[in-house]
């Protein structure tokens, strides 16, 4: 009999074979024991943070047009470089919804210099990957290159910048492609509720748009609105250009003054500013008895990236952690949402999240559940966010940390992942936080902290709510608020 044991306490998973029931202990013992007693690990223990996972530090210029150029060098062969800057659907109008989007496909379409077949050859002769990425608030440019090819990297992501040629064949044809998108996008049920969520939750404002727009307005998008965002969004005081891996600070900072110096500060139009996007408690329901399956998704504001409290709540959401019924731990998984699904069977799998913006956020979890199971799991949710306001204990606390640990270490080994977190956080906070400051963070919250905090963003709280699919077993939404605060608390 192959058993599969998550030892979540420590954040770590192995494999075990023909397991002798009641040699678990021993496991657990043992692991202990390596811990405390072995001189590997006591040896690692006396190193510094930064000296036992290879980190370096993170070089920071801002040159003389406002641009931040960052690097994180770790003497490799490999690097990845970028630009980061602040636009996304939150900077778009019902008009303008899937512009960023749209731009992030015509990146590498070619510019005034080059052909879009001159730009994939040289890359491909060079081994260099491009990529582009747009969100709700951040639209990146980057590659993952050899070192000695850095430089030219460079060159080419600040050409697409400066010199982006959008032709309308190439326009029609990614348009065609975001529709397509937009279509499939429908069939994922679980998309299809976040948006619901996002828009219920920011009606009215940017931020409840969604990020591949609506048929009208993509439409409506043609290749003078793609300029037209290149040159409003991508100015130096607005963008990051961040590089990690077997790169040279100085230089960097060189190209940067080179390739970058020469845009103009001065806007030809509405200067973009980031207004906040208020939070509406409400819900949306769109039921489709036809369906086998309910998604249901419940939130409330959460805090902004990069602030004390938004990691408290990392830890409370990784309290209640996520859970499907192909787990093979059963009831033996350390959530007690996930245990309680195990022996009841509540719903096909669900997950907390914690999604933060620049200013605000949005704290949750989403579910698949059958329509008879949909009110037992909505108690259940809400029980255990209750609980998180009052009883949440020091084990459960220490468990979560040591899971967002294992969570954020994991990215010190992705360049392509480092480099991205450079960029936000220089974009959402004006500095970066190394890991040893976060993992000392992490540190300090305790028991009563997760307590505090989760009293601050959930106890007596409006909830937002989005289900699709055949949801009549779903609360009203008065049942739903009210079941966000205890008499007893």
């Amino acid at each position: 009999m192959l058993l599969h044991y998550r030892v979540e306490m420590f954040g770590i998973a192995f494999l075990t074979g023909k397991v002798v029931v009641g040699r678990f202990p021993r496991i657990l013992f043992r692991l202990n024991q390596c811990l405390t007693t072995s001189s590997r690990w006591t040896s690692a223990r006396a190193a510094t943070y930064q000296e036992t996972l290879n980190l370096k530090e993170t070089k920071v210029t801002r040159n003389k047009n406002q641009l931040r150029i960052a690097s994180e060098s770790n003497n490799g062969s490999v690097a990845t470089v970028g630009v980061w800057t602040d636009a996304g659907s939150r900077y778009e109008n019902a008009k303008s919804n899937g512009l960023a989007h749209l731009f992030e496909r015509l990146a590498f379409k070619g510019t005034l210099k080059k052909s879009e077949a001159d730009l994939l050859n040289e890359a491909e002769s060079l081994g260099i990957r491009f990529a582009a990425s747009a969100s709700r608030e951040v639209t990146a440019i980057y590659a993952q290159c050899l070192s000695k090819d850095v430089p030219r990297a460079v060159e080419i992501i600040a050409d697409i910048i400066t010199n982006g040629n959008y032709m309308q064949a190439s326009v029609d044809q990614e348009r065609a492609a975001v529709l397509a998108e937009l279509e499939a996008a429908e069939t994922d049920l679980k998309t299809v509720t976040m948006d619901y969520l996002y828009a219920s939750a920011f009606q009215g404002t940017p931020l409840g748009l969604s990020l591949l727009g609506t048929t009208d307005s993509l439409k409506s998008l043609t290749p003078a609105d793609v300029i037209s965002f290149s040159k409003l969004h991508f100015k130096p005081p607005r963008m990051v250009l961040a590089a990690v891996g077997g790169v040279n600070h100085d230089e960097l900072v060189a190209l940067g003054d080179k390739l970058f110096g020469d845009i103009s500060l001065n806007y030809d139009q509405e200067i973009p500013v980031l207004r906040h996007c208020r939070f509406t408690g409400s819900e949306v329901r769109a039921r489709y008895d036809d369906l086998p399956l309910a998604h249901v998704a419940i939130a409330v504001e959460g805090a902004k990236f990069g602030s004390h409290d938004s990691l408290v709540l990392s830890v409370a959401s990784a309290v209640i952690g996520s859970w499907e019924r192909t787990y093979g731990a059963g009831v033996n998984i350390a959530s007690r949402l996930g245990s309680s699904n195990a022996q009841e069977q509540m719903c096909l799998q669900f997950e907390s999240f914690n999604h933060e913006h620049s200013d605000t956020g949005l704290w949750g979890l989403h579910f698949v559940a059958d329509r008879h199971t949909i009110d037992d799991m909505m108690f259940n949710v809400q029980g255990e966010w209750m609980r998180l306001c009052s009883s949440i204990t020091e084990f459960e606390v220490t468990r979560a940390k040591n899971q967002l640990k294992m969570q954020l270490l994991e990215r010190v080994g992705s360049s392509a992942a480092t480099c991205n977190d450079i960029g936000r956080q220089l974009l959402f906070t004006g500095q970066r936080t190394s890991y040893a400051e976060l993992d000392a963070a992490i540190d300090s919250i305790s028991a009563k902290t997760v307590r505090d905090v989760c009293s601050k963003y959930i106890y007596d709280k409006c909830p937002v709510v989005a289900s699709i699919g055949p949801v009549e077993g779903l609360p009203d939404y008065n049942r739903l608020r009210a079941a966000m605060y205890w008499m007893r608390l």
